[in-house]
């Protein structure tokens, strides 16, 4: 599905903020495009002033496109009502390293592209649903000297594939897990330790 063909708002999972917004760029030409992309957190000045632009009137159709690497809750809140009913010309796309970065309520809300993320979900050979000790320690053993980059790409292939490919409905717990896996290799810890965390909590859910 493309932008052209929906013409509607969207969440965009991409671990590259900036090459997405690129792309963004030159698939929605010549449409008016108005960018709020950050280099670390998106937070309250940030979505006030994304809220002051969509209420300038249109006469076409306007994308303002944010991006960041996390939003805040106060931010992700104050944002609710202008993504539930947008202004006349208006449409929203959020670009997000990783889906479980947005409140529930936020996800809601917009439909999801997947952007650079869904070739991983292929290293992925075994079903969340069915999974044991044996799948885990051959995906650990597997995925041994990943870089961080390539870590937080496979954290959101793994969220694609339960929530997508094998449509588990996640636990409170499991949500947090992939939120903290993320920020967890922000802060450089090893791959191993956070894939072991995540992936034993769908064990434990059996």
């Amino acid at each position: 599905m493309s932008i052209h063909e929906s013409n509607k708002s969207h969440i965009i999972i991409s671990s590259d903020i900036e090459s997405a917004h690129e792309k963004l760029k030159v698939q929605l030409h010549p449409f008016r495009i108005v960018s709020f992309i950050e280099d670390g957190e998106f937070k309250i000045e940030h979505a006030k002033a994304v809220i002051s632009e969509s209420y300038i009137s249109e006469s076409q159709t306007k994308y303002i496109v944010l991006g960041a690497k996390s939003y805040n809750t106060i931010s992700q809140n104050a944002l609710l009502k202008v993504l539930e009913e947008p202004p006349r010309n208006i449409e929203f796309i959020i670009i997000v390293p990783t889906k479980a970065n947005l409140l529930p309520t936020v996800r809601s809300r917009l439909p999801i592209i997947q952007g650079d993320v869904t070739h991983a979900v292929q290293e992925i050979d075994f079903n969340l649903l069915q999974i044991d000790y044996a799948n885990i320690f051959s995906f650990l053993k597997q995925h041994a000297r990943i870089s961080k980059g390539e870590a937080k790409t496979l954290v959101e292939a793994l969220y694609y594939r339960a929530t997508v490919v094998d449509k588990i409905l996640c636990s409170r717990q499991q949500l947090e897990n992939f939120d903290k896996a993320y920020r967890l290799l922000e802060l450089n810890s090893k791959p191993q330790n956070v894939f072991s965390m995540l992936l034993m909590s769908f064990v434990s859910e059996k």
